[in-house]
């Protein structure tokens, strides 16, 4: 275990500089759009902007790390990102804004794939579970405390060159590694209707996830900031709900091995629905039992993707593990995408609480949905059926639970923000 942390530490380095970045520029962009006039609507667009170019980047970044190779590639990328953030912090228009968070959402995925895709190769297999468990904790972590990092005086264009530094910081430990870049394989195919067929229940669950998820990311800053919170009690308040995330996501991933993976989608996005309604009951947002209610619904919200995809994983033969992994993914990307979109649009007619409101028809969707299915079709749960939290965000990362030196059993993956 020790030996694939120490060859393994170069990357999970990496990862804490890339998505410190990617945290603080969400929120900042957020903020500093709210700054400029922006509405909340315009805000979703540009969330929504960030997502298209996740799912565009799914597809292309892979080919050119065939072409020119991973490290290569990974300082392209960083490089290249910098720039953007750069350019958008000396440019406010707002059409400039949506082209670069396109961008900027199809490099980021870009980077995610290559250091998961080299966390295969330096993981030892008997240990590449806890690696990943690891770099779970590691990435959500990081973006934690990347909220912190609002409370730097000055004006945008500061915050702007905090991110560039910290996306440059993550390209240096991969340039001077020294373990060996892993081999691409080909993009697996997008197969929609089959798996729908084969386990429903994931793919609903990923769509609903992501219409809630990328609202949760692109405009969590903008209500707490419309609820009254100064640039510190933002970062805190954030920080709060995806460290829920941190702390919840191994027990709650644990206790679906125990039972009927959809009966657990259910009964913890019930829950999240219970906390999104809570939330909308306490009328100060910086107290301590609104940090409890965004602590518990970030936890149970940020744990229902990678269940899904466990859930998914339980059904599918081995060889169709990329392309079951491939299409959930693209389905969360759908719904990352539009989710900032429509939220936004609603928190700009009926003001910054429909959020939660939002989150709480889409959780209650969700606990209704997979209930239903739990009720009509029975399965077994086998001792196989394990839950491994890790990231999962490109085509080339999806080649990690195909290994032949590990068994069969239910991966997860939950794609950064």
């Amino acid at each position: 275990m020790l030996t694939s942390l120490r060859t393994s530490t170069p990357l999970l380095l990496s990862t804490v500089f890339l998505l410190m970045g990617v945290g603080l520029l969400h929120s900042h962009i957020a903020l500093e759009g709210r700054t400029l006039g922006f509405s909340v609507a315009m805000i979703g667009v540009l969330t929504s902007a960030y997502y298209s170019g996740f799912l565009v980047g799914t597809y292309t970044v892979p080919r050119l790390t065939h072409r020119i190779g991973h490290i290569r590639t990974f300082a392209f990328c960083t490089a290249l990102v910098t720039l953007v953030v750069l350019v958008q912090a000396l440019d406010p228009a707002y059409g400039v804004w949506v082209v670069l968070r396109v961008l900027q959402g199809l490099l980021l995925v870009g980077l995610y794939a290559i250091i998961e895709s080299w966390l295969n190769v330096s993981a030892d297999p008997a240990h590449r579970s806890s690696v990943f468990a690891i770099y779970m904790m590691v990435n959500l972590g990081a973006s934690a405390a990347a909220q912190q990092l609002l409370r730097i005086q000055g004006d945008g264009f500061v915050l702007f060159c905090v991110v560039a530094i910290l996306f440059c910081a993550a390209s240096l430990p991969v340039v001077t590694s020294r373990q060996p870049q892993p081999h691409i394989r080909s993009v697996p195919r997008v197969r929609i209707g089959h798996l729908f067929r084969l386990a429903p229940t994931a793919l609903v669950s990923a769509l609903l996830s992501g219409l809630a998820l990328g609202a949760f990311w692109g405009l969590l800053p903008v209500y707490a900031a419309a609820r009254g919170l100064a640039p510190a009690g933002i970062g805190t308040y954030v920080s709060v709900g995806i460290a829920g995330g941190v702390v919840l996501q191994w027990p709650l991933g644990r206790f679906s091995d125990r039972i009927d993976r959809r009966l657990a989608l259910s009964l913890i996005s019930a829950v999240a629905a219970l906390a999104a309604l809570t939330n909308l009951l306490l009328s100060n947002p910086g107290g301590v039992a609104a940090m409890v209610v965004i602590f518990a619904f970030g936890g149970m919200s940020l744990t229902l993707y990678p269940i899904a995809v466990a859930h998914l994983v339980d059904y599918v033969h081995r060889d169709e593990l990329l392309t079951a992994s491939s299409t959930v993914l693209l389905v969360n990307g759908i719904g990352s995408a539009l989710g900032p979109l429509l939220a936004g649009s609603l928190m700009s007619l009926l003001g910054p609480k429909l959020l939660f409101v939002w989150f709480a028809i889409l959780d209650g969707t969700l606990a209704a949905y997979a209930f239903h299915r739990f009720v009509h079709r029975k399965r077994e749960v086998t001792p196989d059926d394990n839950f491994v939290p890790m990231v999962n965000t490109g085509a080339s990362s999806l080649e990690l639970h195909t290994g032949e030196d590990r068994p069969e059993q239910g991966t997860t993956g939950s794609p950064p923000p």
